[in-house]
């Protein structure tokens, strides 16, 4: 097992992300464990998260889907490092898009949001510990990229935010919302090593005609630092990751900008599970979409309840239980999306509720199909 798990972890690190990593990221550890004998670990919004060396769920070839009804919560893998996304807190709390994701569709399986169990894992750990079961599912700002859904033997859902690389420079620098690369001309640009953010910068330098100094380092702390202390006149990142640092870190004198609006990568973040998990997946799948559904229907947490009684038609009747239903024929209880609808939010509620602390709105590519967005869910019927 060790080498098995020695050879996923290598594997996963030669995929890692674009974009903000944790600081552990580079550290190598190998994923280990044993099979968790007993009761739960990390469950929801009351019990802290755990580490990927903490607790490994042996699935074999049994459905997926049972296996989580049957104990109970739903093993979920994180940043919980990640800024909007999944940040551990003081008290052991999970908050951030991925982590309400992770909720709706533990809401969605077992009837609670909470039946949920954190697991915090690196940029490298993330693709190992699911492949090796120490999850489940994987909400962790990852990319949907094609040799991740070819080469490393799992299955991406639907896309619950499409980011990209950006830049962010200060403003006493010259720098504005508007600069675009060629205006980076000369800079230090600051990048994470061994990550597509170092090639995708390097790439758009060269597009643009204009020569860069880019220093690569291992923690984006450090990059912060660094960029804080003027050491690098340029940082780049996902514009979510650097959004979320110019909120928490940017300081009283200084105004730090992200540019250019169109990012120069594209970067779709997806949930991941195992390959060959179908009602699992169909699950993940369906439960992102009701959020995208209710959304569209002006369906929310605080009116749900009222929808249920008087649908606005069809489709929402079918999505909340009611009649022509779907959901029992996935294994779930008839009313498994109002619980999650109810229980955490559509898709604008758990943007709003990150996104806005940081500054950031939907914007226009993560805004409704209808109103001129990227985020579309089938019909449910």
């Amino acid at each position: 097992m060790p080498r098995l798990l020695g050879a996923l972890f290598a594997a996963a690190l030669a995929l890692a992300a674009c974009g903000e990593p944790d600081p552990q990221d580079t550290e190598g550890t190998e994923l280990t464990g044993e099979p968790e004998a007993g009761t739960a670990g990390a469950s929801g919004a009351e019990q802290p998260s755990t580490t990927a060396a903490d607790a490994v769920y042996d699935r074999g070839d049994t459905d997926l889907l049972e296996i989580v009804q049957e104990r109970g919560r739903l093993v979920c893998g994180v940043s919980g490092t990640r800024v909007i996304f999944s940040e551990t807190q003081p008290d052991g709390t999970v908050v951030g898009v991925d982590a309400d994701f992770c909720r709706v569709v533990a809401a969605a399986m077992l009837g609670d949001a909470d039946s949920v169990e954190f697991v915090s894992l690196t940029t490298a750990e993330r693709f190992a510990a699911l492949q090796s079961g120490h999850i489940d599912v994987l909400f962790r700002s990852t990319t949907w990229t094609q040799s991740r859904d070819t080469e490393v033997g799992l299955d991406f859902g639907p896309v619950i935010y499409y980011d990209g690389q950006q830049l962010m420079a200060r403003s006493s620098d010259g720098f504005s919302a508007s600069s675009q690369v060629a205006d980076i001309a000369g800079a230090v640009v600051c990048a994470l090593a061994g990550t597509t953010t170092e090639q995708n910068v390097s790439d758009a330098a060269d597009a643009a005609g204009i020569h860069i100094t880019l220093t690569t380092l291992e923690d984006f702390d450090v990059i912060i630092e660094n960029f804080i202390t003027g050491a690098c006149d340029v940082t780049t990142a996902d514009g979510s990751a650097l959004a979320g640092r110019k909120a928490k870190q940017q300081p009283d004198d200084q105004e730090w900008v992200i540019f250019p609006a169109i990012p120069i990568s594209k970067e779709p973040l997806a949930p991941v599970y195992p390959q060959n998990q179908s009602r699992f997946g169909d699950v993940v799948n369906w439960a992102v979409y009701a959020t995208i559904i209710a959304d569209e229907k002006g369906i929310t947490s605080d009116n749900v309840a009222e929808m249920v009684a008087g649908p606005p038609d069809a489709e929402a009747r079918r999505l909340l239980g009611g009649e022509g239903e779907l959901q029992t024929a996935m294994g779930l209880a008839p009313d498994a999306f109002y619980r999650a609808i109810l229980q955490v939010g559509n898709y604008g509620e758990i943007l709003a509720r990150h996104l806005e602390p940081a500054g950031l709105t939907r914007g226009s590519i993560n805004a409704g199909w209808s109103d001129g967005g990227l985020i579309y869910a089938p019909p449910a019927r």
